[in-house]
This record gives structure tokens, C-alpha cells and sequence, in this order.
């Protein structure tokens, strides 16, 4: 029944969030060297520092870091880190730098978008594992400058581009309307630190420490609180539209003469032995039924149809309840979804239940 389902998610949610950041270079590697010699490995640490400081002031959400100090940490060391906290984000922060006056924010996830200037971005990035000790073995015949080992990192991290992309765009969001900084946008590369992760993940550039202006504001102590203010907000903002799921969605209310007419209203829709779900997706694709697949939806099941799979929402015998779960997908973007009934485990159609009552 549903007051099982509700129950269970609200019981999960009490699992912390881990967030996994990771201030890009450090140590031997000082990163990109900006106006007034300003180097990206130091900004980068700052901001993560405050962005840490801020999350932790959340009740559960937990926060690793990669490195909190100025020390090297190889780009597979950092990935091995998130993946062994079990971590729901890992995010990456980092300056950029060109030889003209370039300026702007922007926020990179893995991907296959390849073009040469998307490709430089992520060769220069990736040119720090030739720092590392034992590179070769560590990843497997990896070379930076090559566009097909480049696209060859992406298959992984397939799975999460959707949740890393919406994770991105918060974000990016935020530099530009929070912030006003001019917005670069949210692309794809092949960035090894983001591969090596089995979570969403996204990869940040700031702004350029190269450019006249943007190197002092993002050198300067105000510029580093803002921006870690910024991120921080935009983490807030995802987790928050993770947390959004089914048994909210559904009037459960914490006044008992609410809870008593809410009641009374939805008994009458009541189909006993029926099951009403939400149809949100289907396809070939196996998919985990986990929050970030879907939207942040939870209560999510997968259910194998011949050679495709099918994406259900819910599971109640109240109508009413299913219409609101209906329209969660629906503002969620699953514009399509539509309620299905069973019966003893059959598939039969909603109006024809409808009709009967």
C-alpha cells in the first residue's frame, strides 16, 4: 500500500548526502598562472574550503574532500576517493586561463559533444596525469592528447549525464544570474577526473585567472566567498529537487484535522485490489532506479517487457493519489506519463476500472 511506500522513502532519506569536492591541481602541479601571478591550484582550494564549510552546516549531508591542503593528488586517486565514500556528487573546481582577455563562467560535464576547442579544454586539464608517477599503467593506455582515448572515457559515466547535466545547469545557473558573470555554458569533454567517478559529476571553470579583472575578483577573498556561495547554493538547489518525491507530492499533513478530511475525501477512490501506477518512461535501456535517473523521482520501479524495459511511478490503489503522482512526473518533464492500472498482477485498462466503481 502506499502508506508502506511513504514510509520507506521518508526512512531513506535520512541517509546522508555525501558531496565529494575536489579543488583541481595542487602541489607540483600549480594549475593555470593568472594576472599577478595568481595560481589556479590556491583559488581553487579556497573556494572548496568555504563550499565545504557551508555544506556542512547541513543536517545530513556529508562532505569529502580529494585534498585540503596544498599537496598533488594523482586524477585517479581523486575518482577512487568519491567512489569509495559512496558519494551522490563529486564536484571539481578549477580556474580557466587563454592568451587573449577572455572572461566568463562555465561548467563542463563528460561527454561525447566533441569539438577542437571543447577538446583543448579537457587536454589541458587531462595533461596533469603525465605528472603522475606510473600514468601509464594507472590508466590503461590513456593518452591526453588523443580525441578517441577522449570520447573512449564517456561510456561510463553514460548513465549519470542527465542528473550531471541538471546538477551543471543549477549551477551554472547561479554564475550568471547570482553572480553576473558572463555565461560560457554548460558543455561536455572527456575530463579524466570526471570519468574516473561512478556518481553525477560535473567539473568546474570559474572564470579566467588570466584576464585583468576576472583574475583579481577571483584572486581576491570576495570573489572566493561569492563564488563558494554560489556552488554551495546550487548543490542546495539539486539536492533539494532530488528530495522532491512521491510522498511529498501526496498532502501528508502534520495537523490531524487535515489528516481525518483527507482522508475521509480520498477513501471514497479506493479500488481495493487494484494497483494504479505512473507510466514515466520505457525503452531498452537497463536503467538503476535510483532519484538521479529519474529526476530526482523516487519510488521508482523497472519492470522487463520482452526485449525493453518500462519506468513505473507509485504503486496505490487510490485514485487520487495516482493522479497527484501523475502530475509530480508531468512537472518533472515527464510529459508523456500516464496512469496504468493492473489487476492480480495484469495489465487492464484505467477506464474500464473507472467505469465499474
Amino acid at each position: 500500500m502506499f502508506l508502506f511506500s511513504s514510509y520507506h522513502v521518508l526512512y531513506a532519506q535520512e541517509k546522508d548526502f555525501v558531496v565529494v569536492l575536489d579543488a583541481g591541481h595542487g602541489g607540483k602541479d600549480p594549475g593555470k598562472v593568472g594576472y599577478k601571478k595568481v595560481k589556479e591550484k590556491d583559488i581553487a582550494l579556497k573556494i572548496v574550503l568555504q563550499v565545504g564549510k557551508l555544506l556542512e552546516k547541513n543536517k545530513n549531508i556529508k562532505v569529502v574532500y580529494t585534498r585540503k591542503t596544498d599537496v598533488f593528488i594523482d586524477l585517479w586517486e581523486r575518482g577512487r576517493i568519491a567512489n569509495k565514500a559512496d558519494a551522490d556528487l563529486f564536484v571539481s573546481v578549477h580556474c580557466n586561463a587563454h592568451h587573449t582577455q577572455a572572461y566568463g563562467a562555465e561548467t563542463w560535464v563528460l561527454g561525447t559533444h566533441a569539438n577542437r576547442q571543447n577538446f583543448e579544454v579537457a587536454k589541458a586539464e587531462n595533461a596533469v596525469i603525465l605528472l603522475e608517477d606510473d600514468y601509464k599503467t594507472n590508466y590503461k593506455g590513456f593518452d591526453p592528447n588523443s580525441p578517441e582515448s577522449v570520447i573512449g572515457l564517456t561510456l561510463m559515466q553514460e548513465e549519470y549525464l542527465d542528473q550531471s547535466i541538471q546538477l551543471a545547469s543549477i549551477i551554472q545557473n547561479g554564475f550568471t544570474s547570482n553572480l553576473k558573470r558572463k555565461d560560457r555554458g554548460v558543455k561536455q569533454a572527456g575530463f579524466v577526473v570526471l570519468h574516473q567517478t561512478y556518481m553525477p559529476s560535473v567539473l568546474i571553470e570559474t572564470g579566467f585567472i588570466t584576464n585583468k579583472y576576472e583574475g583579481l575578483f577571483l584572486g581576491s577573498s570576495q570573489g572566493q566567498q561569492k563564488f563558494a556561495e554560489s556552488i554551495y547554493k546550487g548543490i542546495v538547489k539539486y539536492k533539494e529537487q532530488l528530495t522532491l518525491n512521491s510522498v511529498e507530492s501526496t498532502s501528508i499533513s502534520v495537523n490531524e484535522n487535515k489528516t481525518q478530511a483527507t482522508s475521509v475525501a480520498t477513501s471514497a477512490e479506493d479500488y481495493g485490489d487494484i494497483e494504479f501506477k505512473v507510466q514515466i518512461a520505457s525503452g531498452s535501456r537497463k536503467l538503476d532506479t535510483k532519484p538521479y535517473n529519474f529526476k530526482g523521482l523516487k519510488n521508482v520501479e523497472r519492470i522487463k517487457v520482452g526485449n525493453s524495459y518500462k519506468y513505473y511511478l507509485g504503486k496505490t490503489s487510490n485514485y487520487s493519489q495516482i493522479k497527484d503522482l501523475h502530475q509530480l512526473a508531468k512537472s518533472k518533464g515527464y510529459t508523456s506519463a500516464f496512469i496504468v492500472a493492473f489487476k492480480n498482477g495484469k495489465k487492464i485498462p484505467v477506464n474500464q476500472v473507472l467505469k465499474k466503481s
